[in-house]
């Protein structure tokens, strides 16, 4: 990726996003856990972003350029998933579409737990990958949360996995715990600590 430096902050520290996404639950936590001074604007765009990649990293590049080359502003890619080595890794890039089409996390989650049933090492972990295109440059932040798979669906908050993965250092999923403790500690929340400290860096 780039290194190059991007252009200066506004000595405010104010600064407009737009994020290549139409998940509202993602878009919700990344606003929740952002501090005010940054406006992230959802994907509004009838354009289908394929995500083609067989890494996080390139999924994240692919949303975050098209982004970037349909609205001139700066663009933030983001992708994740959950990975359990026990599974070879699964499902990994493929998370939102584990239990194929139509989407659904519920389908997701019994597939997970199915294919769980009786493994005795049950550690799993959370990847986040955002990469920031700004002024034709890319920029790309990681964060990671480890954790264990429960054995049945707990709690009603978050998504995605939220009702099956215990982060590590705790008793409770994430659906349990909260967006209080979750927005603290995720993957999520990592990934973007590392680009606020980027971005602070460089603001005047």
């Amino acid at each position: 990726f780039a290194l190059e430096r991007p252009q200066k902050l506004e000595k405010s520290g104010w600064m407009k996003l737009l994020l290549s996404s139409r998940n509202l639950h993602k878009l919700e936590e990344i606003r929740a856990i952002l501090p005010a001074t940054i406006t992230v604007d959802p994907w509004e765009s009838d354009v289908e972003i394929e995500e083609s990649a067989d890494t996080f990293e390139g999924n994240a590049l692919i949303k975050a350029y098209a982004g970037w080359q349909q609205k001139g502003i700066p663009c933030l890619g983001e992708d994740s998933g959950l990975s359990v080595p026990a599974l070879g890794g699964a499902p990994g890039v493929l998370s939102a579409r584990f239990a194929r089409e139509p989407r659904s996390d519920f389908a997701n989650i019994q597939l997970l737990l199915k294919q769980m049933d009786g493994l005795h090492d049950r550690s799993a972990y959370f990847t986040t990958v955002l990469v920031l295109v700004m002024n034709g440059n890319e920029f790309c932040f990681e964060g990671r949360v480890d954790g264990r798979i429960a054995t049945d669906i707990q709690g009603e908050m978050g998504f995605g996995y939220d009702p099956v993965f215990i982060p590590e250092g705790y008793d409770q999923t994430f659906a349990e715990l909260g967006p209080s403790i979750k927005n603290h500690i995720s993957h999520r929340a990592r990934a973007l600590s590392k680009l606020m400290a980027f971005l602070n860096a460089f603001s005047g």
